[in-house]
Protein backbone atom coordinates (compact mmCIF):
# COMPACT_ATOMS: atom_id res chain seq x y z
CA UNK A 1 0.00 0.00 0.00
CA UNK A 2 2.74 2.26 1.53
CA UNK A 3 4.45 1.38 -2.33
CA UNK A 4 1.34 3.05 -4.21
CA UNK A 5 1.45 5.91 -2.10
CA UNK A 6 4.48 7.00 -3.43
CA UNK A 7 4.02 5.79 -6.81
CA UNK A 8 0.92 8.32 -6.61
CA UNK A 9 3.38 11.37 -5.34
CA UNK A 10 6.04 10.51 -8.27
CA UNK A 11 4.52 10.06 -11.23
CA UNK A 12 2.75 13.25 -11.82
CA UNK A 13 2.81 15.97 -14.70
CA UNK A 14 1.90 19.46 -12.95
CA UNK A 15 -0.56 21.84 -14.99
CA UNK A 16 -1.03 24.91 -12.48
CA UNK A 17 -2.01 28.26 -13.92
CA UNK A 18 -0.70 31.79 -12.30
CA UNK A 19 0.65 31.80 -8.79
CA UNK A 20 -2.36 33.27 -6.14
CA UNK A 21 -2.44 34.34 -2.79
CA UNK A 22 -3.30 30.71 -1.64
CA UNK A 23 -2.77 32.38 2.06
CA UNK A 24 -6.06 33.40 2.73
CA UNK A 25 -7.84 30.70 0.56
CA UNK A 26 -9.94 27.28 0.66
CA UNK A 27 -8.16 24.32 -1.89
CA UNK A 28 -11.06 22.23 -3.10
CA UNK A 29 -9.63 19.16 -4.43
CA UNK A 30 -11.27 16.56 -7.32
CA UNK A 31 -10.19 13.61 -8.10
CA UNK A 32 -11.15 12.65 -11.70
CA UNK A 33 -11.50 9.44 -13.46
CA UNK A 34 -13.73 9.45 -17.02
CA UNK A 35 -15.76 12.06 -15.59
CA UNK A 36 -16.05 14.52 -18.94
CA UNK A 37 -20.17 14.41 -18.61
CA UNK A 38 -19.77 16.65 -15.26
CA UNK A 39 -16.31 18.04 -15.10
CA UNK A 40 -17.25 21.28 -17.65
CA UNK A 41 -20.90 21.95 -15.38
CA UNK A 42 -18.92 21.13 -12.49
CA UNK A 43 -15.55 24.03 -12.26
CA UNK A 44 -18.11 26.06 -14.14
CA UNK A 45 -20.53 26.47 -11.22
CA UNK A 46 -18.10 26.63 -8.58
CA UNK A 47 -16.17 29.78 -10.42
CA UNK A 48 -19.23 31.43 -10.64
CA UNK A 49 -20.26 30.65 -6.97
CA UNK A 50 -16.44 31.44 -5.58
CA UNK A 51 -14.63 33.38 -8.24
CA UNK A 52 -11.83 35.03 -5.39
CA UNK A 53 -12.70 32.86 -1.95
CA UNK A 54 -11.49 29.42 -3.51
CA UNK A 55 -9.19 27.80 -5.59
CA UNK A 56 -9.47 24.00 -7.55
CA UNK A 57 -7.18 21.67 -7.88
CA UNK A 58 -7.97 18.27 -10.48
CA UNK A 59 -6.09 15.25 -9.84
CA UNK A 60 -6.76 12.63 -13.22
CA UNK A 61 -5.90 9.58 -13.36
CA UNK A 62 -5.28 9.62 -17.08
CA UNK A 63 -9.44 9.14 -18.22
CA UNK A 64 -9.53 7.69 -20.92
CA UNK A 65 -12.61 9.60 -21.98
CA UNK A 66 -9.97 13.10 -22.29
CA UNK A 67 -11.23 14.41 -18.78
CA UNK A 68 -8.16 16.22 -18.49
CA UNK A 69 -8.27 17.83 -22.28
CA UNK A 70 -11.55 19.49 -20.90
CA UNK A 71 -10.40 20.88 -17.62
CA UNK A 72 -7.22 22.28 -19.14
CA UNK A 73 -8.72 23.68 -22.01
CA UNK A 74 -10.58 25.77 -19.41
CA UNK A 75 -7.48 27.15 -17.68
CA UNK A 76 -7.60 29.49 -20.03
CA UNK A 77 -10.01 31.66 -18.59
CA UNK A 78 -9.89 30.06 -14.78
CA UNK A 79 -6.57 31.54 -12.74
CA UNK A 80 -8.32 29.54 -10.02
CA UNK A 81 -7.92 26.40 -11.57
CA UNK A 82 -4.96 23.87 -10.97
CA UNK A 83 -4.03 20.21 -12.71
CA UNK A 84 -1.72 17.32 -11.42
CA UNK A 85 -2.46 14.40 -14.16
CA UNK A 86 -1.18 10.74 -13.22
CA UNK A 87 0.34 8.74 -15.51
CA UNK A 88 -2.59 5.78 -14.46
CA UNK A 89 -4.97 5.18 -12.27
CA UNK A 90 -4.04 4.84 -8.59
CA UNK A 91 -7.34 5.40 -6.44
CA UNK A 92 -8.65 7.84 -4.60
CA UNK A 93 -6.69 7.59 -1.76
CA UNK A 94 -3.43 8.16 -3.58
CA UNK A 95 -5.05 11.34 -5.46
CA UNK A 96 -6.34 13.12 -2.07
CA UNK A 97 -2.74 12.52 -0.79
CA UNK A 98 -1.42 14.07 -3.20
CA UNK A 99 -3.89 17.25 -3.10
CA UNK A 100 -2.90 17.28 0.48
CA UNK A 101 0.78 17.76 -0.73
CA UNK A 102 0.17 20.25 -2.95
CA UNK A 103 -1.89 22.48 -0.18
CA UNK A 104 0.85 22.16 1.86
CA UNK A 105 3.39 23.52 -0.26
CA UNK A 106 0.89 26.27 -1.47
CA UNK A 107 -0.18 27.02 1.67
CA UNK A 108 -3.56 27.03 1.34
CA UNK A 109 -5.73 27.54 4.70
CA UNK A 110 -9.19 25.01 4.30
CA UNK A 111 -8.79 22.06 2.27
CA UNK A 112 -11.69 20.49 0.37
CA UNK A 113 -12.63 17.10 -0.59
CA UNK A 114 -15.02 17.05 -3.36
CA UNK A 115 -16.82 14.55 -5.98
CA UNK A 116 -17.11 14.95 -9.61
CA UNK A 117 -20.14 13.76 -10.16
CA UNK A 118 -22.74 16.37 -8.21
CA UNK A 119 -23.27 14.09 -5.66
CA UNK A 120 -21.45 17.26 -3.71
CA UNK A 121 -23.95 20.14 -4.52
CA UNK A 122 -21.27 23.03 -4.96
CA UNK A 123 -23.43 25.39 -3.37
CA UNK A 124 -22.80 23.85 0.41
CA UNK A 125 -19.09 24.78 0.09
CA UNK A 126 -19.30 27.90 2.09
CA UNK A 127 -21.38 26.57 4.57
CA UNK A 128 -18.05 24.06 5.21
CA UNK A 129 -15.93 26.84 5.43
CA UNK A 130 -18.22 28.60 8.00
CA UNK A 131 -18.36 25.28 9.97
CA UNK A 132 -14.59 25.56 10.32
CA UNK A 133 -15.00 28.07 13.01
CA UNK A 134 -13.98 26.37 15.91
CA UNK A 135 -13.48 22.68 14.03
CA UNK A 136 -10.43 21.16 12.58
CA UNK A 137 -11.91 18.98 10.44
CA UNK A 138 -16.14 19.41 9.01
CA UNK A 139 -17.66 16.43 7.77
CA UNK A 140 -20.93 16.35 5.31
CA UNK A 141 -22.80 13.79 7.17
CA UNK A 142 -25.56 12.25 5.23
CA UNK A 143 -26.97 10.40 8.43
CA UNK A 144 -27.15 12.99 11.11
CA UNK A 145 -29.49 12.76 13.67
CA UNK A 146 -30.75 9.48 12.79
CA UNK A 147 -31.94 10.69 9.58
CA UNK A 148 -31.10 9.71 6.17
CA UNK A 149 -30.21 12.31 3.22
CA UNK A 150 -29.55 10.21 0.20
CA UNK A 151 -31.63 10.59 -2.87
CA UNK A 152 -31.62 8.19 -5.91
CA UNK A 153 -29.38 5.43 -4.30
CA UNK A 154 -30.57 1.62 -4.49
CA UNK A 155 -32.11 0.50 -1.71
CA UNK A 156 -29.19 -2.18 -1.31
CA UNK A 157 -26.62 0.43 -1.64
CA UNK A 158 -28.14 2.44 0.90
CA UNK A 159 -27.85 0.01 3.74
CA UNK A 160 -24.78 -0.97 2.83
CA UNK A 161 -23.68 2.64 3.19
CA UNK A 162 -25.66 3.00 6.45
CA UNK A 163 -24.82 -0.06 8.24
CA UNK A 164 -20.90 0.78 7.49
CA UNK A 165 -21.24 3.63 9.43
CA UNK A 166 -22.82 1.88 12.17
CA UNK A 167 -20.39 -1.02 12.30
CA UNK A 168 -17.24 1.65 12.02
CA UNK A 169 -18.63 3.49 14.60
CA UNK A 170 -19.55 0.66 16.90
CA UNK A 171 -15.57 -1.06 16.33
CA UNK A 172 -13.60 2.02 16.52
CA UNK A 173 -15.52 3.81 18.93
CA UNK A 174 -15.31 7.09 16.85
CA UNK A 175 -18.18 9.74 17.39
CA UNK A 176 -18.95 10.18 13.52
CA UNK A 177 -22.29 9.58 11.87
CA UNK A 178 -20.94 9.15 8.22
CA UNK A 179 -17.49 8.18 8.69
CA UNK A 180 -17.30 7.16 4.96
CA UNK A 181 -18.31 10.46 3.33
CA UNK A 182 -16.32 12.15 1.45
CA UNK A 183 -17.79 15.69 1.29
CA UNK A 184 -15.55 17.08 4.01
CA UNK A 185 -12.86 20.30 5.09
CA UNK A 186 -9.51 20.25 7.06
CA UNK A 187 -7.83 22.68 8.43
CA UNK A 188 -3.99 22.99 6.99
CA UNK A 189 -2.95 22.52 10.75
CA UNK A 190 -4.49 18.88 10.26
CA UNK A 191 -2.92 17.76 7.62
CA UNK A 192 0.47 19.04 8.68
CA UNK A 193 0.15 17.28 12.23
CA UNK A 194 -0.81 13.89 10.56
CA UNK A 195 2.13 11.49 8.70
CA UNK A 196 0.09 11.15 4.98
CA UNK A 197 2.85 8.62 4.24
CA UNK A 198 1.72 6.02 6.71
CA UNK A 199 -2.18 6.41 5.29
CA UNK A 200 -2.82 3.20 3.66
CA UNK A 201 -6.22 3.20 2.93
CA UNK A 202 -8.13 3.58 -0.37
CA UNK A 203 -11.99 4.19 -1.68
CA UNK A 204 -14.07 4.47 1.14
CA UNK A 205 -11.82 3.53 3.81
CA UNK A 206 -9.22 6.32 3.41
CA UNK A 207 -11.78 8.39 4.53
CA UNK A 208 -12.11 6.15 7.50
CA UNK A 209 -8.91 6.21 8.28
CA UNK A 210 -8.41 9.47 8.32
CA UNK A 211 -11.10 10.91 9.78
CA UNK A 212 -9.66 8.37 12.81
CA UNK A 213 -5.89 9.12 12.99
CA UNK A 214 -7.58 12.87 13.14
CA UNK A 215 -10.26 11.85 15.71
CA UNK A 216 -7.02 10.19 17.76
CA UNK A 217 -4.57 12.97 17.51
CA UNK A 218 -7.22 15.33 19.42
CA UNK A 219 -8.52 17.57 17.02
CA UNK A 220 -12.23 18.60 16.80
CA UNK A 221 -14.69 17.03 14.16
CA UNK A 222 -18.15 18.56 13.58
CA UNK A 223 -20.65 17.14 11.21
CA UNK A 224 -22.91 19.10 9.80
CA UNK A 225 -26.15 17.63 7.43
CA UNK A 226 -26.22 17.10 4.09
CA UNK A 227 -28.25 15.72 0.82
CA UNK A 228 -26.28 13.12 -1.25
CA UNK A 229 -27.90 12.86 -4.67
CA UNK A 230 -26.75 9.82 -6.86
CA UNK A 231 -24.68 10.51 -9.77
CA UNK A 232 -26.97 10.91 -12.80
CA UNK A 233 -24.40 10.10 -15.62
CA UNK A 234 -21.08 8.32 -15.80
CA UNK A 235 -20.45 5.26 -13.57
CA UNK A 236 -19.81 4.59 -9.63
CA UNK A 237 -16.21 3.98 -8.51
CA UNK A 238 -16.91 1.67 -5.95
CA UNK A 239 -15.47 -1.90 -6.39
CA UNK A 240 -15.92 -4.92 -4.09
CA UNK A 241 -11.90 -4.50 -3.23
CA UNK A 242 -13.58 -0.95 -1.65
CA UNK A 243 -15.84 -3.05 0.28
CA UNK A 244 -13.46 -5.75 1.51
CA UNK A 245 -11.12 -3.35 2.77
CA UNK A 246 -13.51 -1.07 4.48
CA UNK A 247 -14.47 -3.99 6.60
CA UNK A 248 -11.15 -5.22 7.75
CA UNK A 249 -9.47 -1.01 7.75
CA UNK A 250 -11.44 -0.52 10.99
CA UNK A 251 -10.13 -3.37 13.06
CA UNK A 252 -6.43 -2.72 11.83
CA UNK A 253 -7.20 0.74 12.75
CA UNK A 254 -8.36 -0.29 16.52
CA UNK A 255 -5.58 -2.86 16.77
CA UNK A 256 -2.81 -0.28 16.13
CA UNK A 257 -4.63 2.26 18.50
CA UNK A 258 -4.78 0.11 20.89
CA UNK A 259 -0.94 -0.87 20.80
CA UNK A 260 0.30 2.68 20.23
CA UNK A 261 1.00 2.42 16.78
CA UNK A 262 -0.87 4.27 14.90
Amino acid sequence: MLEQNNAGLNNLEFRLSEETDSASKALIIIPTYNEADNIARLLSDLAGLYPSSVDILVIDDNSPDGTIDIVRSMQATMRMLHVIRRERKLGLGTAYISGFHYAMQKGYQYIIEMDADFSHDPCEVQRFLNAMKGADLVIGSRYMNNTVNVVNWPLGRLILSKMASIYTRFITGMPVDDPTSGFKCFSIEVLRALDLAIVNSQGYSFQIEMNFRVWKKGFSIKEIPIVFIDRSVGKSKMTRKNIREAIWIVWWLKIKSMFGCL
